[in-house]
This record gives structure tokens, sequence and C-alpha cells, in this order.
């Protein structure tokens, strides 16, 4: 082994002495010395393979693009850059037993060297792959489950992003788990702490993207982040990681095939507590239900609908003061919208009772749902330019958006079925925003002049809108650069967004923040997906903003 001037977890080879005809024509002859090369290794190895095959990396690849064959060298004796690893940990992993294993076993050479080296060509990868798998039998249950979590989010969330798809690998995060096994006494990675181990190993990754730095498990000089982990691409990944992070274990429902478990497929046994979970199933389904905010405007409609929701839809057991307390609620929020209010004479006595009218009607609107009552407030501290107070209230809002909440068309899963044993139906329900035709709570930056239609918003897009009218009267730019990228998170999960044309408003949305922001070509852009998504251009207003 030569591994001078080589980049740390790789090697050159160089050759003592062979009559061997193939090692001879396999070497390339630098400075007077023989090394044995991977380049030509892989070559002579297509030689005689079958024709068609193609070199892959390491690996030669057949014709049909199916398999890859990996070949490597075995050396016997373990390496003197990872013999820090033998005394390194004083900790209870990996075993005694395991550690002589994986010493007796040795390393491997793979033949592939560093992307760009000028020696590229006789460079081997020192590959510990036999000993990692040794480390990953160890593994308990929990163990398993942090590394399965973390490749799931990695595949279903974060190479979604085409700008982080190819930016971390599995190998990374069970690098990460090593690292953890091997700092904490494996006490901690009981069933019952399976949260604590998973938010574990993920803020790790989270400061790992920070800082550019993943060290190799054995050869701690070998940075995998190295030229890989930096740039416009790193803050792209960094922030799509800590938004992630911000929602707590239940990121994971980001994921697709988590997300869409249905309970269904399960026979448990049917508790009372079941019978009420249908109920809820049946409301959160009802087209009735969606409508009702938007189509129900005056009292004796309002009665109707009250009726014959107690009559039809109800759980007989349900309280009815949380009922009554559901449609009072709706009817503030409509009543609040019609109130007259003159940001420009605030401190007028006559406005200020106004204004504080608005703002006890808007508090009584908070219990129909988790969410769209509060951002109406934030609405009202907004137009009022009560901009700090308006992102408190946002932020609030936000915290409530999570993955336990019902919204319209949804199919219901077991976190909810859970989370409907802690919480009412009002606050487990997110809404959307209603703004009524002249409503006073309308951003101004929404309206348009001639448009005479409702505006229908997703909560969790109108959260993140607001929170960038809010910085960008406030002139914190970073902030409202932070918010506009959530939202197009929020956007490309299409979170807690019931069909299509909530998914629309959420682009037009999108096109007026960055309007704002000067941004006027990505604008154009947002407002053009938008109409893709809905073209309907009598109710969405994105066709006209293109004009």
């Amino acid at each position: 082994m030569d591994i001078d001037d080589v980049k740390p977890g790789f090697t050159q080879l160089r050759l003592e002495y062979s009559r061997d005809q193939y090692i001879l024509e396999s070497c390339e002859e630098q400075n007077g010395k023989h090394y044995f090369s991977s380049a030509l290794c892989k070559g002579n190895m297509l030689l005689f393979g079958d024709k068609g095959e193609t070199i892959h990396g390491p690996c030669i690849t057949d014709k049909k693009g199916v398999l890859d064959l990996a070949f490597s060298l075995h050396c016997k004796t373990w390496i003197s850059s990872a013999v820090n690893w033998i005394t390194r940990s004083g900790s209870s992993w990996p075993s005694h037993n395991v550690t002589q294993s994986i010493l007796k076993h040795g390393v491997l050479f793979v033949p592939i060297g560093v992307h760009g080296s000028p020696k590229e060509d006789i460079e081997w990868r020192v590959s510990f792959s036999v000993a990692e798998k040794l480390l990953v039998n160890t593994f308990t249950h929990t163990q398993l489950m942090c590394y399965a979590l973390l490749k799931i989010i990695l595949k279903d969330v974060i190479a979604n992003d085409s700008e982080c798809k190819d930016l971390l690998c599995s190998y990374f995060l069970k690098t990460i788990i090593f690292w953890i096994s091997e700092e904490l006494p494996s006490s901690v990675w009981e069933p019952d702490d399976i949260i604590a181990c998973f938010m574990r190993c993920f803020s790790r990754l989270v400061y790992c993207v920070e800082h550019s730095v993943c060290s190799h498990y054995f050869i701690t000089e070998n940075n995998m982040f190295e030229n890989k982990i930096e740039g416009r691409a790193r803050g792209v990944l960094l922030n799509k990681l800590n938004t992630l992070h911000s929602y707590g274990w239940r990121c994971i429902l980001f994921s697709d095939q988590i997300s869409n478990f249905d309970v269904s497929m399960w026979n448990f046994p049917i508790e009372p507590f079941t019978l009420y979970v249908n109920d809820v199933k049946k409301m959160v389904q009802s087209r009735t239900l969606h409508f009702a905010n938007s189509l129900f405007e005056t009292y004796s409609e309002l009665n109707i609908f009250n009726t014959g929701l107690l009559h039809n839809i109800w759980c007989h057991k349900f309280s009815l003061k949380h009922l009554f307390a559901y449609y009072i609620s709706q009817r503030c929020s409509k009543q609040a919208q019609s109130l007259p209010l003159d940001v420009a004479t605030i401190n007028n006595k006559y406005q200020y009772k106004q204004y504080k009218s608005c703002l006890s009607t808007l508090l009584t609107n908070v219990y129909h749902d988790a969410v769209s009552g509060w951002l109406m407030v934030a609405s009202l501290f907004y137009q009022t330019k009560q901009y700090r107070k308006a992102l408190h209230i946002i932020r609030y809002s936000i915290s409530k958006c999570t993955f336990d909440k019902l919204f319209f068309g949804m199919t219901l899963s077991e976190i909810h079925y859970e989370s409907l044993k802690l919480l009412s139906f009002n606050k487990s329900v997110v809404y959307l925003m209603h703004f009524n035709v002249n409503s006073t709570l309308t951003p101004e930056e929404l309206l348009m002049e001639g448009w005479k239609k409702q505006y229908t918003i997703p909560s969790t897009a109108y959260a993140y809108f607001l929170s960038v009218l809010c910085h960008y009267h406030l002139n914190n730019v970073s902030h409202c650069q932070d918010s506009i990228q959530d939202l197009k998170l929020v956007i490309e999960e299409r979170y807690l967004m019931p069909d299509l044309k909530c998914t629309a408003e959420a682009y037009t949305l999108l096109g007026i923040a960055l309007q704002l922001f000067g941004d006027k070509e990505s604008a154009r852009q947002a407002f053009s997906q938008s109409l893709v998504i809905y073209p309907n251009e009598s109710y969405n207003s994105a066709a006209r903003r293109l004009l």
C-alpha cells in the first residue's frame, strides 16, 4: 500500500514482484515504480466478458443494464490508516468479539480512484463492506428502524427535489448511525425510546450537512462530504432538512408509503370509539361539510344546515356545546369580514372601537378548526400594520399544521385515529381560508380590480404567504426568502391541500410573493403553473395576473 499524496480512504497498490503476465499488463509505471491500475483491471475484465458490457463506477454492468458485477482485492490484515478505530472508543459497542471478527477479516480494495485526481487510474478505494455488514448485524430492532426511517425520508422526500437528489445516499445515513451507536450506551436503543433515537439520528444528519462534515466511520480523516455537499445545493438541502426537522418525528409522514397507510387493512376489534372515528371519516369526506363555509351566508340557511347536521351527520354522543361553538365560530368569521376597518384612522376613537369589535369577533372565530380561525386573526393584525403580532399568530398557526390534522377528502390513518382520542374534532381539523367578496380582511396584495369572486385558499399556503408579506413590510429580506422557500415546500408536498384547485391557489400565492420580491419571471412561471393545474379562468385569478 502506498498512501502518500492520496486522499484518505484511497490507496495505490505498488507492485513488488510478479511473473504473472495478466498482473504485469494491468500495471502502470509512475516514477520508476509499477502500480496495479484499477482502470486497466476493469478494462481487461471487459475484454474477457460478454460483448456489450460497460464500466459503471467500480463495477462492470451487463449489456441489459440489469446486473452490476464488482470485483475486489482482499487484504487480510488491518490497514494502518484505520488503526485508530481499534482503540478509539471505550463504549460497549461494538463488542470485543465483533471487533476481533472485523480485524480478522481485514479490508477490500475496490477498483475506483478519486474523481478528477491526476492518479485516478492507479488509485483504489478502501472498502469496509464486510466490517459494516458485521456491525449492522449487531443492530437492535430500534437501530434498524431508525436506519429504515432515514432511508425512507431520503428516498421519498429529499430525493424528490432535483437539487437534492444526488447529494445524500444511504451509506451516509448508515455511517451516522454507526457513530451514534459508538458514542451512546446500548441501553439507549430501546423500543420505547424510538422517537428520541430517530430524532437524535436526524439531528446529527442536519448537523453534518450544516457543517459539510461527515467523517468516515473507520478512517476519520476521510470527510465524505468534501467537494460534494457545498454551494447552493447544500443550502437547498439544509433548508429542506431544517423544515422537516421542525415537524419532529412527524416528518416521516411526508413519505407517501407511510402517510398512505390505511388502518382498514388490519382487523382491529371494533370498540365504541371506532364508531365515532367512522362518523369523523364521513364528515371529512362529506362535500356538504366542505362547502358549508362558502355557501351559507344567511342565518336562516345556517339554521337549516345546523338542523340537518344534528340529525344526519354528528354522532349522538358528541357534546352539543362543541357543536354550537363550532357554528358560532363559523358565523363570526363571516361577520368579522364585513365590519368596516379604516387602517388610516385606527387611532380615532370610533375606528378603535370598530377594530376592537372586529378583534373580539375574530377571537370567537377560532373554535371551528385548529388553524384558519387564528390565521384570520393574523390577517386583522396585518391589515392594521401590526406585523410582528401577525407573525406571532402565524408561527402559532403553523405549529398546529401537523400531520395528524384532518382535512376534506383525506383517508384517515393510524395517527389520526390516535389523535382523535386526545383532541376534539374542532381541534383536529384544518379548513380552508375563505375571504368573502369585499372582505376587509383580505390582504391588499391579493386584491384585483374587477375580480368579484370569493378567495378560497389552503391554510398552510396562506400562513407562509402572509409571513412573506409581514417580513416584506418589516424589511426582513432573509426571513422573507425563507418563507418563500417554505411556501414552495408546502406546495410541492401538497401539504393539507384537499384538491387541485387548492394547489392552483397556492401557486397563485407563490406568484404574488415572488412578484412582490421582484422576481417577475419566477412569478410568471408560478401563475402559469396555477393555470395548468386549474385552467378555469373564471375562478382562477392567475389568468388575469399574467396579463
